[in-house]
């Protein structure tokens, strides 16, 4: 704690030398509104057909040193713990809200993969530079998710094809009419960006989409608790245009590092996903088979495009929740590791975390490797330095990963219960999706 007391609210200006100035670009965060830490911020452009896209991610290693104390607290928590409502960050709030967040309108320092793509997503090139940006807005979802669906051409008819009457289409179809100019008013120059970001998002995700990659689509669930902790509501929070967006940017982002340090031969830390147990997914087709529903395994075992076909196959029928919930299942866990094993569930051969250092220790130790590449620093004796540790930073972010998402589900599932404790008594439809010796699901 004194460490982070002692650090600087504001960017220096001896702190840019040899830095490549982004301050000038319309650069814009998407988050969530309540989100705090703000690490990734975009910046798009598109010249004779060529998307040039810019992900500025939070330089945290410039403030946290390797070995310091704020290091280490950060390597033995391994991640931030996002609970209903509360955060438990990794790094101190004077860090992670502050010199660290990407706030909109302060100067701050990033670390940016620029990459440039053709119309069909296909990466033309990247370069990676230590940056100073300024966040021209911070948006949330929910705005640039209003902002793409009033700007299309025909949204009112969409709205009525879409909306059924009862659920206040009415005042939608009326808000939209109103909108067009407001919109324009309120984020004028940011408009033609929102779309140009779509345009590209789409084609990245079909992209990945063809070669395999697994969507799961489940609605996660979004708690409102009163000042007291008590859960007063829960709602479907679904993924929109805009949280799409930014995941595929970031999938991008992420994609293209891991691919550049593995050609290098240079220690790193990746992000793994075996191919699944085949006797799970033998078990997960004889279950299948009652549904009409096969599963077809080469003689390399099963790719992940006959999941996603699978999936494909259940869209909109009642059993979608129950044997997608299965079919998750029956996938391996993702880790970390020294190895680049390539990534199932993405279709992926090269995978990382870089775009979430405030929030993610493995993002934090690949940044250090990237910045000391950038400035010839990985010179023999410091590989051999990331070789010797790098084992046990994976193995220990895979650790305390784990029992983040475990404290992460136990509070939601604490939480649904506290909400049904009010209901005992009514009487609901639900679906079984297991049968034990303890009881049913």
């Amino acid at each position: 704690m004194e460490q982070a007391q002692s650090m600087p609210e504001f960017v220096s200006e001896n702190e840019l030398q040899g830095r490549l100035d982004m301050r000038g670009q319309l650069t814009v965060t998407i988050d969530g509104e309540d989100a705090k830490d703000l690490d990734d911020a975009i910046t798009i452009k598109k010249e004779n057909g060529i998307y040039e896209l810019g992900v500025h991610i939070a330089d945290v290693t410039h403030y946290v040193k390797e070995g310091s104390p704020l290091d280490k607290c950060a390597l033995g928590r391994g991640t931030s713990v996002y609970l209903v409502d509360r955060v438990i960050p990794m790094l101190p709030h004077r860090l992670s809200n502050g010199i660290c967040s990407l706030n909109a309108g302060v100067d701050r320092l990033a670390l940016s993969c620029f990459m440039e793509f053709d119309e069909t997503g296909t990466i033309l090139g990247h370069r990676i530079a230590e940056t100073v940006i300024r966040v021209t807005r911070r948006m949330s979802y929910n705005e640039v998710y209003q902002i793409l669906q009033t700007m299309k051409e025909d949204d009112v008819n969409s709205c009525e094809a879409e909306i059924k009457p009862e659920s206040g289409c009415e005042q939608e179809i009326e808000a939209l009419q109103l909108s067009k100019e407001q919109l324009q008013q309120e984020y004028g120059e940011l408009v033609p960006k929102f779309l140009l970001m779509k345009e590209l998002s789409d084609i990245l995700r079909n992209k990945r989409h063809q070669r395999g990659a697994v969507d799961f689509d489940f609605p996660e669930s979004k708690i409102i608790v009163a000042e007291n902790g008590r859960p007063i509501e829960i709602k479907p929070y679904e993924r929109n245009d805009a949280t799409k967006i930014i995941e595929d940017f970031m999938l991008a982002a992420n994609e293209t590092i891991a691919e550049d340090f593995f050609w290098q031969e240079a220690p790193f830390v990746y992000r793994t996903h075996e191919n699944p147990d085949p006797e799970k997914i033998q078990k997960l087709g004889v279950f299948i088979k009652n549904f009409g529903l096969n599963i077809k395994e080469g003689k390399d075992g099963i790719h992940p495009k006959e999941i996603q076909k699978l999936l494909d196959s259940l869209e909109g029928k009642e059993e979608e929740p129950l044997i997608s919930r299965l079919t998750l299942r029956s996938l391996k866990q993702a880790k970390y590791s020294t190895d680049c094993e390539g990534h199932f569930g993405l279709a992926a051969k090269y995978y990382c975390h870089f775009t979430s250092p405030i929030r993610r220790y493995p993002d934090l130790q690949i940044h250090r490797i990237i910045k000391d590449n950038l400035n010839g620093r990985l010179t023999e004796e410091r590989k051999e330095h990331y070789i010797e540790i790098l084992d046990e930073v994976a193995l220990n972010s895979s650790k305390t990963e784990r029992l983040a998402e475990e404290a992460e589900r136990e509070v939601e599932k604490m939480k649904k219960v506290e909400y049904m404790e009010r209901r005992i008594g009514e009487v609901y439809d639900g679906v079984i999706s297991g049968v034990t010796n303890g009881g049913i699901y």
